[in-house]
């Protein structure tokens, strides 16, 4: 039997506020509920300016000063701490790192496990913080026995526990999710930040990804890794088109292939392989992207590791659905097979394993493999 986690005694909480109306709400919440709460602002960029502006991110001016609105209107202590060195060596360095390699990051992922509940937690912990509270959509579970389980949020259009994943015992004992266990919409968060007299209330949500200002990604690639002119191939390897650099492709990627040659059947076509080695991206049809199984490296379990095979659902994406698979860890390899293929599965993705509601794990995808191709 498990229960949700209700701490028996008020904490020393560390808010991380974003600027968005999540996080102010979760700060509001923790303080309502009577934990002592300070507030804090990451600010994650030498030059903010060159983050995403328009409320559309996380990492802006115009962010930490709602951050410090809200924190004001709530009552609490407020700090902006500086984490830009970490955020750019573990979150965009790598970011741009695994794109090069041929390979597809989320760098949400990565900010949660490297700064927010890494860097960030570490120096909490430092300071005599007992727990980090974030508006993840998410519930973390006390069971019985005392160990903690992270479950998904109870309310799954809201779920986030994807990106939350990665994160291991000892951060899920200092993690507070206040918004995961109610079943309330956005609509209904919006309309409590609101009634708490917090600006934030009718702020747009944050989208796309927070370090590129312009929402061009093949862009702020092309900025770092410069033009690389390679071929467009199809599947027997005859060229077909050509592009600035293999690292502005994604497995499953249909537009902007700028390809001049039709398909023999005249469907569309999709990249099915990106080579760095030789700057060769592979197009061919839909039909070539089922995968049947992958294998997935740096596991890491939101409790203990499985001891055997067996069943469980799984997550590829961060808005996807779930799968049912077979999963065993063998040699430090997570190795699953899926019950039915599955389309759109990349190198350098996650993979999260969940038990019913209960998040098991998370693994990021090394090799996929195929079922075999429709004819054309």
């Amino acid at each position: 039997m498990t229960d949700t986690a209700q701490p028996l005694r008020p904490l020393r909480v560390l808010a991380a506020m974003s600027g968005g109306v999540d996080s102010a709400v979760a700060a509001a919440r923790a303080a309502e509920a009577g934990h002592d709460v300070t507030g804090v602002h990451l600010a994650l960029s030498a030059n903010p300016q060159s983050f995403r502006t328009g409320a559309r991110g996380c990492c802006t001016i115009e962010d930490s000063r709602d951050a410090r609105r809200a924190a004001d209107v709530i009552g609490i202590p407020f700090y902006v701490w500086d984490l830009a060195d970490r955020f750019r060596e573990d979150v965009v360095e790598d970011f741009v790192a695994e794109y090069e390699a041929g390979r597809t990051p989320n760098p949400c992922l990565r900010c949660n496990e490297k700064i927010k509940f890494a860097a960030l937690l570490d120096k909490a912990l430092a300071l005599g913080f007992d727990a980090v509270c974030t508006g993840h959509y998410a519930t973390v579970v006390l069971r019985e026995d005392g160990t903690r389980e992270l479950h998904r949020a109870s309310d799954m259009a809201k779920d986030q526990s994807y990106v939350l994943g990665v994160l291991d015992d000892r951060q899920l004992a200092h993690a507070m999710f206040p918004l995961g266990d109610t079943l309330t919409t956005k609509d209904e968060i919006r309309a409590e930040a609101e009634r708490r007299g917090l600006a934030v209330a009718k702020k747009p949500d944050s989208h796309d990804i927070c370090f590129i200002a312009d929402g061009d990604t093949q862009g702020f690639l092309a900025d770092r890794l410069g033009r690389a002119e390679g071929d467009i191939v199809d599947e027997s390897g005859a060229r077909i088109g050509t592009h600035d650099g293999a690292y502005g492709f994604t497995i499953g990627q249909r537009k902007g292939l700028r390809i001049g040659t039709p398909a023999p059947d005249g469907k569309p076509r999709y990249v099915l392989d990106i080579s760095p080695v030789d700057n060769t991206v592979t197009v061919g049809p839909a039909a070539a992207l089922d995968v049947t199984a992958l294998s997935a490296i740096k596991p890491r379990w939101c409790g203990a590791a499985p001891t055997g095979p067996g069943t469980y659902t799984a997550q590829l994406r961060a808005h996807g659905g779930e799968t049912e698979v077979h999963a065993e860890l063998l040699d430090g390899a997570l190795e699953v097979t899926f019950a039915e293929p599955v389309r759109g599965v990349a190198p350098g993705q996650a993979i999260v394993l969940y038990d019913g509601t209960r998040v098991v794990g998370s693994a990021t995808i090394a090799s996929t493999v195929r079922a075999t191709p429709t004819a054309v």
